[in-house]
């Protein structure tokens, strides 16, 4: 169902304000030709509301030929910002960069949140964006897990299903997203809602199991029968199953890298207005299945780079799959139990 444009400047308004924009600061909005019309002209209207000095950053899109999806995470190569000095410097001149467009992946990125610019990006729909607008006890519920991780050397994943999986911890960072940028040089995603890190490099091991109903992203789909990957030394070294495992694996193959296979970040998800459902009652090019990565009780893993975390591994492939009625634990002591999580206050 369609939002008005009402709904939308005060969500972006919310956003903004916890975002801690002040009046008189620089807000460069970064769009490309697959911006959404109206989460671009409430932007506009939002921050220029809230006294922010406004420009938009309007640069071409890149990889399209390259890529088998339009999916802006199906490829992860160079950005619209490769090369391109004039617009690194618009927006290190920035205080704020809400990223329209979907800058993720690239040194480019680093390099602008090094020199104390914020970065908000925001690519699903309107009315997701309404529906998820993020909130302080957000931020609280998703640091305390974020905290947890820091504190742990080990995350063990298990499930009915057959999933059983070691993940040790410690060498990268506990990452929290909650949906909005309170701190110099921050990233963050609206919506989302979840904590992840990395294993240490090349130390996951064990099987993963995507049962029926999970998700694969950026594919966008529901597994209609098992999938069962054997982990070894931190990468999927088998991909086994029917026609979804087959599927799979041709897509990985077709990027010829073997950094595809690593396995990249795990965490789980922590917001509550986000729904497994979702994806189904969306066309696959309206979303990039924000829903399906930060609904409540997921344990969502990735394949694929570390470089975002600080590590040296690079890839275009970037696959992201979260799965339910899982049982996360930290050092023997369980976060996420059969999907549901167990907050620091439950026994």
């Amino acid at each position: 169902m369609a939002i008005s444009d009402f709904e939308m400047v005060r969500a972006w308004k919310q956003v903004l304000e916890l975002s801690r924009l002040q009046r008189g600061q620089t807000v460069t909005i970064l769009t490309s030709a697959g911006t959404h019309p109206q989460t671009l002209s409430t932007a506009l209207i939002a921050c220029q509301d809230m006294g922010a000095i406004v420009n938009r950053l309007d640069l071409p899109p890149v990889n399209g030929e390259k890529s088998l999806s339009r999916d802006a995470l199906a490829y992860l190569g160079t950005t619209p910002l490769t090369g391109n000095r004039a617009a690194i410097a618009a927006l290190k001149a920035s205080d704020l960069v809400l990223d329209l467009m979907t800058l993720l992946f690239s040194p480019e990125q680093h390099d602008i949140l090094q020199s104390g610019t914020k970065i908000l990006l925001a690519v699903e729909p309107p009315e997701v964006l309404a529906r998820l607008v993020p909130t302080a006890q957000d931020k609280a519920r998703v640091t305390a897990a974020a905290a947890r991780i820091s504190a742990a050397r080990e995350m063990r994943v298990t499930s009915a299903a057959g999933t059983d999986l070691s993940c040790p911890l410690g060498e990268f960072p506990a990452i929290s997203e909650y949906g909005f940028v309170d701190e110099p040089g921050r990233w963050d995603h609206w919506p989302s809602g979840f904590v992840l890190t990395w294993p240490n490099e090349g130390g996951a091991n064990g099987t993963i199991v995507i049962d029926r109903g999970d998700i694969l992203l950026p594919q966008k789909s529901y597994a209609n029968d098992r999938i069962t990957l054997t982990v070894e030394n931190g990468y999927a070294t088998r991909i086994e199953g029917g026609v979804d495992a087959e599927l799979l694996r041709e897509y990985m193959r077709s990027f010829n890298d073997p950094e595809a296979y690593a396995i990249s970040h795990i965490g789980w998800g922590l917001q509550p207005r986000a729904h497994w459902t979702t994806l189904s009652l969306y066309d696959r090019e309206a979303s990039i299945g924000m829903d399906a990565r930060a609904y409540e009780g997921n344990f969502l893993f990735s394949l694929g780079p570390n470089n975002e975390a600080g590590g040296a591994r690079t890839t275009a492939c970037h696959i992201d799959i979260p799965l339910r009625a899982c049982t996360v634990s930290l050092d023997g002591q369980e976060v996420v139990r059969q999907g549901k999580v167990i907050d620091a206050a439950q026994p």
